[in-house]
């Protein structure tokens, strides 16, 4: 028999295989994106270990203040060597050649156009000197490399984007000045380039220009002699140089190092995305579970049939697990084909963006589609298995009744107070964190709100769709008369199928919605914290971090109109207070007129008194933390410099201040303790404009006096507030782009629910059509259903998302997020937008309907 009811369900999945389309295409969906995922970030890993391991000499020499052989420190500078270590090396043993570098990433390179050549993905721009160990990478492919300082040589993807052609002119912009050269050759990546901009000058000019020194190196490329491993030519030139005095990595050691940097960012990406197909399957679930629902119930008599001649409740369990489990398959195959399609569209949008990711490093782990394929089944078997257990428990004596036996009344009054139950625990999690005196527990008491109010929503759906829906078709359907009722009554109909429908909309909206409250408020804070403590007119700084270089600070300086410009700067150091704790912080080095720029709450001393002779000021938390109080003394242990003994001048108010936390020191003052070379420099510089100076003319001259330096952004108050929306709205807009799944899938769910509802009324629509009911009012009708399913949907979504989102604004209070903003527009925006979602979902049901012939539909059983 078993044999006979396995054959029945293949017969049953290809005779049914229009219905379980859309819940194939969710699977799918889900699977193509987990597979994408893996597939681009593989493909990512794979082209940087290319890269490292061509571009790695046997051994690297490098500053042992250095991370690795192309970091730089804060002064500008990358952390450099003596030329002097260069012949140390060469006379170790098994030193085949010893070749000194010099590689710095703080530079902008800039054509005659003033335009920047970066790259916008977020890739260094790099400038180097020209050596033998480039030509692992690298090769010459139109005119010759670098001879002297009027020269340089760039890559070819830079030249090829930015159209830049031998004899152009470059601009290369570093702390120690301006190399102005023109292209003598442009060089081709041997390998995957990953989209820096590179430039290279002869090694003199390199030295010079970039480290202010012709006797300094940032590291030795050493190659062995051959027979010499790696490991043992370390060993030989740590003997050399001295085991302690310089940071030695072999090929290996030097590739994991830089793989181990890349590889915290791409894992980053990996679990955010990883994290949206997530939810895009928790979507799809419903999805699953509806049309098995749907599917079962169409079946009973069929089913019951089954049971009448023989069939068990577990073989007919076995059945319907058994057509998911087919589903599963289907779906994942495809969705991991889809996944590989979608990882080499990603390297083409990376492509256009300047990363260049090449197919023939396209990396599929026999785990990828394994993962893939195991996710897509374990899924679909489980979200059948309640539907499948269903079926199990008819009787034969269904197949005496009508399709659709009437669900247990009992198991939905246990069903809706365990939602309820659910709910409620949750609200009183969600009110625990909003008044929460600590971040730890206020998070934890979140987390787990929402969870429990999401579980409990989605249990209680049946029981609120029939009030919600009620309400909404009062406003919504009402007003198409008798069509509208029959609309209202087929979403009535079936409460828990409707409550399904709607939570798979409602997951992605209700995240739509709690982020746009927290964005919105976080924007909100911001600007009103802006208006209450920054005082500077224009405020100059690097979207991606670069130090201030001296001559555009000069520049800045020398423009008409200002009052003074005051440089910010951040210094590592070890903090030690009276009880004894030691702390390593970030000290905010800067000048009294920064009391001007950033108005500071104090608790105890004035602002201004933290800049005098030997002085410092401490946050609040700081102060009641180690019971700090004004005239105390503190050793502060430079980093790369001496430590000194500070007087506590004031302490400031980090509740509700921008700048938090933060210990002031005066630029004077740091710099007794630390060498002119150690020094860094200013990230950002604040500037205000003279007193009855007009705004706008002291902003143009600002704007020119920086208009060579196309790497800092020069804004005032209110360019730096937009500036500051716009990068949330891109932050959000590229969460919603990934929730757009998950939504996507939530539709397809409505539209499945539909045409299964369109079929399980067969002969209900050709009776409605006997008695009058025309193609047209039949459309309107499932349109209409479709709608209000959508709008409930929306409504528990946006309502649930709110709640997560002002409770996560109270929680953030504790960082200073202090204004609660509701972002309306975008609220109502979305609800309006569900309205044509279910208008879309409903276009393919209502026409099939409508092309139903009128005595078969009621002929049809």
């Amino acid at each position: 028999m078993s044999n006979t009811v396995l054959k029945t369900s293949r017969r049953n999945f290809i005779a049914h295989k229009g219905r379980m389309a859309l819940s194939a295409v969710a699977v799918m969906l889900s699977v193509a994106f987990v597979c994408g995922t893996l597939v681009f970030t593989d493909t990512m890993n794979t082209t940087f270990d290319k890269l490292f391991a061509v571009t790695g000499s046997n051994v690297t020499v490098s500053p042992k203040a250095a991370e690795g052989g192309e970091e730089i420190s804060a002064t500008g500078k990358p952390d450099s060597l003596p030329a002097s270590a260069v012949e140390q090396v060469r006379k170790a043993n098994g030193v085949k050649s010893a070749e000194g570098g010099v590689v710095s990433m703080a530079v902008t390179v800039v054509n005659s156009k003033n335009e920047n050549m970066g790259s916008t993905t977020g890739a260094p721009t790099i400038a180097g000197n020209w050596s033998d160990n480039e030509l692992k990478s690298m090769k010459i492919t139109s005119g010759q490399a670098p001879r002297g300082p009027t020269e340089v040589m760039i890559d070819a993807d830079t030249a090829k984007k930015h159209h830049l052609k031998l004899g152009d002119e470059l601009r290369t912009i570093a702390v120690t000045g301006d190399l102005r050269a023109k292209i003598s050759g442009i060089a081709s990546f041997t390998v995957t380039n990953p989209g820096a901009a590179v430039v290279y000058f002869d090694t003199a000019t390199a030295q010079r220009g970039l480290l202010g020194s012709t006797d300094a190196f940032t590291h030795v490329n050493v190659v062995a002699k051959e027979g010499v491993s790696d490991e043992q030519l370390k060993r030989d030139v740590a003997a050399a140089v001295g085991a302690d005095t310089y940071k030695l990595q072999t090929a290996k050691e030097a590739a994991d190092s830089n793989r181990k940097d890349v590889g915290s960012f791409l894992d980053i990406m990996k679990y955010v995305m990883l994290g949206f197909a997530g939810i895009a399957f928790l979507v799809g679930i419903f999805l699953i579970f509806n049309t098995f629902s749907m599917l079962v119930a169409q079946r009973t008599r069929e089913i019951g049939l089954m049971r009448a001649i023989g069939a068990d409740s577990g073989q007919i369990l076995k059945s319907v697990v058994f057509e998911a489990f087919l589903l599963g398959v289907v779906g994942s195959l495809l969705g991991v084909g889809a996944g590989v399609g979608l990882a080499v569209g990603l390297m083409k949008i990376m492509g256009q963006l300047g990363m260049h990711l090449s197919t023939d490093d396209l990396t599929v782990a026999w785990t990828t589609p394994a993962l893939g394929i195991f996710l897509g089944v374990v899924v679909t078997i489980v979200s059948a298995f309640v539907p499948a257990r269903r079926a199990g428990k008819v009787s034969p004596m269904a197949a005496l009744r009508e399709s659709g036996t009437p669900g247990d009344k009992k198991a939905g009054r246990i069903r809706a107070a365990l939602g309820l139950v659910l709910t409620g625990i949750g609200g009183a999690a969600l009110f625990l964190s909003a008044s929460a005196e600590e971040a730890v527990p206020g998070s934890m008491w979140l987390g787990m709100g929402v969870v429990l109010t999401l579980i409990g929503f989605i249990i209680i759906g049946p029981l609120l769709a029939g009030v919600v829906v009620r309400a909404l078709s009062g406003a919504v359907l009402r007003p198409f008369g008798s069509v509208g009722r029959l609309a209202e009554r087929n979403a009535l109909r079936n409460p828990r199928r409707t409550g399904a429908t709607a939570a798979a909309l409602m997951i992605g909206l209700a995240l739509v919605a709690c982020l746009s409250v927290v964005g919105s408020s976080m924007v909100a804070s911001a600007t009103e914290e802006l208006d209450k403590t920054v005082g500077a007119d224009y405020i100059v700084q690097s979207e991606t971090g670069q130090p201030v270089v001296p001559q555009a600070e000069e520049a800045l300086r020398a423009a008409k109109g200002l009052d003074h410009v005051t440089p910010y700067r951040q210094v590592p150091a070890t903090v030690t207070g009276p009880d004894g704790s030691s702390e390593k912080s970030d000290l905010a080095v800067t000048e009294p007129t920064y009391a001007q720029d950033l108005r500071r709450k104090m608790v105890t001393g004035e602002q201004t008194a933290a800049f005098g002779e030997g002085a410092l000021s401490v946050g609040s938390i700081y102060a009641d933390k180690h019971h700090v109080k004004v005239g105390d003394e503190l050793k502060v242990a430079f980093t790369g410099g001496r430590t000194a003994t500070l007087k506590v001048a004031a302490i400031t108010l980090d509740e509700g201040n921008i700048d938090r936390g933060s210990i002031y020191v005066s630029t004077a003052t740091a710099a007794k303790f630390l060498a002119a070379d150690k020094m860094p420099r200013p990230v950002m510089l604040l500037a205000s404009a003279k007193d009855g100076q007009s705004d706008a003319a002291a902003y143009t001259a600002v704007k020119k006096a920086l208009a060579d330096y196309p790497q800092y952004q020069v804004r005032n108050q209110a360019d730096y507030k937009q500036a500051l929306k716009d990068q949330v709205g891109s932050l959000l807009n590229m969460v919603y782009g990934l929730l757009a799944l998950a939504i996507i899938v939530a539709v397809l769910g409505v539209v499945n629910t539909l045409a299964l509802s369109v079929v399980e009324r067969t002969r209900e629509i050709g009776l409605m059509r006997a008695i009058g009911l025309s193609r047209r009012q039949l459309r309107r009708m499932i349109r209409l259903e479709s709608v209000v399913i959508a709008l409930f949907g929306a409504l528990l979504g946006l309502g649930l998302g709110m709640g997560w989102g002002v409770t996560a604004q109270k929680l953030l209070e504790l960082q200073n997020l202090n204004v609660l903003e509701i972002p309306w527009s975008t609220i109502i925006g979305v609800f309006i937008g569900s309205a044509f979602v279910g208008l879309f979902a409903a276009l393919v049901p209502a026409f099939r309907a409508g092309r139903m012939n009128v005595l078969n539909a009621i002929a049809s059983e």
